[in-house]
């Protein structure tokens, strides 16, 4: 109802690389799967992220006012209801994945991709890597304490998507877990490469 509603849709459908379900689609169908059977996969992914990007900015967070040249979520609808947007986009995630059944994925891979994604950003990877971001504030950056918070923040999303596209497109078990590592080192590098861009442009 209300702002509710457009800051969900503003958070959610704002500019952005839409990487992570592209990698979550691209996975299914490499594996021998229809990408169109991953759409709400691909849709779950994207609205888990949009999640973290709206918690990330809030004032106890990273306290951004801009993300991607316009204004954060929190300051364009208020902070209670950039909260509320996060918390519903993060459990329409999961009321989105179970829909995989309806396009015909096998029960008990439908409740993998449910458990991949609830790990993925829960508190041992994505929120995990937010408050480890938080505890290093004004310290001195170390190698793996920043190898640490990547892995976690951006790494977990990226291994799920990839892990869970395999899911979808019927790859065996170990498949499954060989690319959900591969999508942990792929956003490891992607986050550094970001930070490197963000770096010299500053």
């Amino acid at each position: 109802p209300g702002n509710l509603g457009k800051a969900i849709r503003y958070a959610a459908l704002s500019p952005g690389k839409r990487l992570r379900p592209l990698l979550l689609l691209t996975t299914c169908e490499a594996v021998g799967g229809d990408w169109r059977d991953a759409l709400p996969a691909a849709a779950a992914i994207e609205c888990l992220h949009a999640f973290s990007l709206v918690h990330d900015d809030l004032p106890a967070m990273d306290d951004d006012d801009y993300r991607r040249g316009r204004l954060t979520t929190h300051k364009k609808f208020g902070e209670a209801i950039g909260i509320l947007a996060g918390d519903a986009l993060a459990a329409f995630a999961f009321e989105e994945l179970t829909r995989l059944g309806e396009r015909g994925v096998p029960a008990d891979r439908v409740v993998e991709a449910v458990r991949l994604l609830a790990w993925a950003g829960g508190a041992e990877a994505l929120i995990a890597g937010q408050a480890l971001d938080l505890a290093a504030e004004g310290s001195t950056a170390t190698r793996a304490g920043v190898t640490a918070i990547h892995a976690r923040k951006t790494g977990a999303l990226i291994g799920a998507s990839l892990a869970i596209g395999a899911l979808v497109g019927g790859a065996p078990e170990g498949r499954v877990g060989q690319l959900g590592q591969t999508g942990l080192t792929l956003g490891l590098a992607f986050q550094i490469h970001d930070d490197l861009l963000n770096a010299g442009s500053s």
